[in-house]
């Protein structure tokens, strides 16, 4: 809900007037957009997964079965580090060259293995990450780190080969807590002077990746008043969140070879095909033109396959030995060596009035990078860019970050984005608040929240406020209520035990759609003579039914069932643009260009059918199959128009559509997390009774699609909150090497889940849709230990939550 206007300055009221004229409430919607439920021919309806079938019988082929078309095929292995830092002195490969079946053996010497720096990040041109990699690395800076790769015949003897590589190292000192890693006594991981960097305050001396900071208003200030004042409360929490693997089902895997015309040919389980293809580009010195990236079906990516991970050495090997070359990481890969959500620790400070209105919001983070810094300040800053927005009325909020390198495994990108840290620490804090000032939880959220309308500095706030978006679209105070209504908020009945305690929690949430001014989304449609369309897009299904979201938008603006748009794989031979799929941008930013190109076809096939029926095309529909005259009632089929198109006696062409979408709009979904729990307070052990979520995504495309979204993300966000995460020893070695070591919760473990779509309209985004794939992973954490706090009175603040933790806590309470 919106505060009231409180008086301003007038450079105060001249900003916030040139905001409201840059940002206006009413968008330039195309006509189309705007359709009631009882309009809508293909939209909000329940289609099945276009792949289900074939996923389920086993028929989908993702990369490693495309081996089979390779007869001359070899298998890749990677030697990786088995220190955690220290120099290569001595590489001896004589004994695996020397395997029968052994065709190449490359290391950091090889002519085929580029010098060349870069980054893995998948993220558009110029990335914002630092170029600190190289393919193979002499200096080695965890344990993972990649120091030389075979091919051969067989995986088997790829393997016996690493085995017989001889590595001599100079092991040098390890640092891997992000806190010791800023001393000025802590060992230094990288040399400035061989890292391009164009992050803001980098500190290599104090392996610092990135730092940077931001504020709107002024937070010292109203730390002082609070100080002079008996009636505004001063609250201080920390927070600390762990590791998590994205424990994709389908490790990474890609499959290099030279095409008949020599080009870089590769098949690759990838959400970036595009930003892959310019980055080998960089790293081999070729053309764009001469490399080609396919993208096969995806066994999930979550994040995981943002990163250009194993592609570099494939082709490093391919040229090698001359013939196609399949690496497959193993799962043990999967957990050290490959990327993860990055721990953080954040700490967060409020002013709030006895009433319960924030005056300031002070939050710092400070994240475990790893050896190598893909996406540091990007998901650092996310951390409070993603949460604040709900309390963007606080007149003051700041915001500290630092992104700090250490000799564990790399932080990348994974579902949420930083989002899940902040949320935690931000929610965790409210309740905490609402604590001190006896109230009630929602009621003191209510008072602060974001609402439909309103202008959100805080999506801004490490550029000072200066970014603002305007709020077209919020159901969160529906969110509330009916999350509240399914949870039983105000009908929790105590165990009749008096060692059991039962209680609610909850915890708000908020995301993006898209980054706001740097997406890319392209597609392109045409139609067959059976009145079928095949619809390109450069947009990456990695599982969650992108295609068939995009098949509905199409067929929506066409008039056709969705099963009559055939939408292909992404290739960047043939495909066009995208950026990728990321940062819950597929549905907002490519449906958003497929829904343009379906109009364009649209046009053309209105003029078809507008020669036909003898109909101006303004008095024309397209539902049902054919094109209706609104006038008369005639109608022709699309598969009559499709055959006039393209054999009639008159003018012949193919009804085809093609256009690009980008944006500087990137429109918020919203959701409230529900948690009901019962704790033992004489042993610590909960028991969660139901997870229920409700978000508002705007229209949802697919409500069958997007609760699967819901509850999926709800699982993953479960699992950071109670599962035990990535460990290692005191010399960094992963001790966590496959799921049994990593506890990811079973069906078992899994409490019931309740998922609710709350319906809005999001004018910038196509047919009213917004994101939903990210925002649930965000409210668990938070949720689980807020009713917790409520349940027995004590807080768990590290991640993950377990009853031994709860234990301590209720005994040194």
């Amino acid at each position: 809900m919106s505060k009231p206007d409180e008086p301003q300055s007038d450079e105060a009221h001249q900003q916030s007037s040139s905001a409201e004229d840059e940002h206006p409430l009413e968008w330039d919607e195309s006509p189309n957009n705007r359709k009631s439920k009882s309009e809508r021919q293909a939209i909000s309806k329940r289609e099945e997964k276009n792949d289900a079938r074939k996923i389920v019988t086993g028929e989908s082929k993702y990369t490693a079965d495309y081996a089979l078309n390779f007869p001359d095929l070899a298998e890749a292995a990677v030697l990786r580090s088995d220190i955690a830092h220290g120099y290569v002195t001595e590489i001896d490969t004589s004994a695996a060259e020397a395997m029968e079946g052994v065709y190449a053996v490359i290391t950091p010497d090889s002519d085929e293995v580029p010098d060349t720096m870069y980054t893995s990040a998948g993220q558009s041109y110029p990335e914002p990450s630092p170029w600190d990699l190289s393919v193979l690395r002499r200096k080695v800076r965890y344990v993972g780190d990649p120091i030389a790769a075979v091919a051969a015949t067989d995986s088997q003897t790829a393997d016996k080969a690493i085995r017989a590589i001889d590595i001599t190292y100079e092991e040098l000192d390890a640092v891997l807590d992000p806190e010791e890693a800023m001393e000025p006594d802590a060992p230094q991981i990288h040399d400035p002077d061989q890292v391009e960097n164009i992050q803001p305050g980098a500190d290599y001396e104090r392996n610092i990746e990135a730092q940077t900071e931001g504020e709107i208003g002024d937070v010292d200030a109203a730390f002082e008043e609070a100080a002079t004042r008996d009636d505004w409360l001063v609250t201080e929490t920390e927070w600390k969140t762990p590791y998590q693997s994205h424990c994709v089902p389908e490790p990474h895997t890609t499959i290099a070879q030279r095409d008949e015309d020599n080009r870089f040919h590769l098949i690759s389980s990838t959400q970036v095909p595009y930003h892959t293809r310019r980055q080998l580009a960089h790293l081999f010195d070729v053309p764009i033109r001469d490399i080609r990236v396919t993208k096969p079906r995806i066994g999930a990516g979550f994040g995981a396959k943002q990163s250009m991970l194993i592609e570099p050495i494939t082709v490093a090997l391919m040229l090698a030995a001359d013939r196609p070359v399949k690496l497959e990481t193993t799962r043990r890969e999967q957990f050290y060596a490959m990327r993860s959500r990055r721990s953080a620790r954040v700490r967060m400070r409020s002013v709030v009035t006895q009433e319960g209105e924030i005056k300031a919001l002070d939050m710092s983070a400070v994240t475990n990078s790893g050896a190598y810094g893909p996406h540091g300040l990007t998901v650092t800053s996310s951390i409070a860019t993603k949460p604040l927005p709900l309390y963007t009325h606080t007149p003051n909020i700041r915001f500290e970050m630092k992104a700090v390198h250490t000799n564990l495994p790399i932080g990348g990108a994974i579902r949420g984005y930083g989002a899940p840290q902040g949320h935690l620490a931000l929610e965790g804090h409210m309740d905490e608040v609402a604590n001190e000032l006896e109230l009630d939880p929602i009621d003191l959220r209510s008072r602060n929240l974001i609402g439909n309308g309103d202008l959100d500095t805080a999506s801004g706030v490490t550029k000072d406020g200066e970014d603002v978006r305007r709020i077209r679209s919020c159901g969160i105070d529906e969110c509330i209520e009916r999350g509240k209504d399914a949870i039983g908020w105000e009908e929790v009945e105590q165990p009749e035990e008096e060692h059991l305690h039962r209680a609610c929690g909850v915890a708000l949430t908020a995301q993006k759609s898209g980054v706001a001014g740097d997406e890319l989304g392209a597609a392109h449609i045409k139609m067959n003579e059976d009145g079928s369309f095949i619809l390109q897009t450069g947009a990456v299904d990695i599982g969650p039914g992108a295609d068939t979201a995009m098949a509905q938008i199409a067929a929506e603006v066409l008039g056709v069932p969705p099963e009559d748009v055939l939408v292909q794989p992404s290739d960047t031979d043939i495909s066009p643009f995208d950026y990728g799929a990321y940062a819950s941008s597929t549905t907002y930013v490519t449906g958003s260009a497929v829904k343009k190109a379906a109009e364009e076809a649209q046009t053309h096939l209105f003029e078809f059918a507008s020669q036909m029926l003898d109909e101006p095309a303004e008095n024309l529909e397209a539902r049902g199959g054919a094109v209706h005259s609104k006038q008369t009632g005639d109608s022709v089929t699309i598969e009559e128009i499709g055959y006039e198109s393209i054999y009639g006696d008159r003018v012949r062409e193919q009804i085809m559509g093609q256009a690009s979408h980008s944006t500087d709009e990137s429109p918020a979904p919203f959701g409230a997390q529900f948690a009901d729990v019962t704790v033992n307070e004489h042993t610590g052990e909960f028991e969660i009774h139901r997870l229920v979520y409700a978000v508002d995504c705007g229209v949802a495309i697919n409500p069958d699609l997007a609760e699967g979204q819901v509850e999926g993300a709800m699982h993953m966000s479960y699992e950071l909150a109670v599962s035990a995460g990535l460990s290692f020893d005191d010399d960094g070695t992963p001790e966590t090497l496959g799921f049994r070591d990593y506890g990811m919760p079973t069906t078992e473990d899994q409490p019931p889940l309740d998922s609710i779509l709350v319906e809005t309209y999001e004018p910038t985004g196509p047919f009213g849709a917004k994101s939903v794939a990210e925002i649930p992973v965000n409210g668990v954490p938070p949720a689980l230990s807020n009713a917790i706090r409520r349940a027995v009175g004590v807080r768990v603040s590290d991640l993950p939550i377990t009853a031994e933790k709860i234990q301590t806590e209720i005994d040194n309470d």
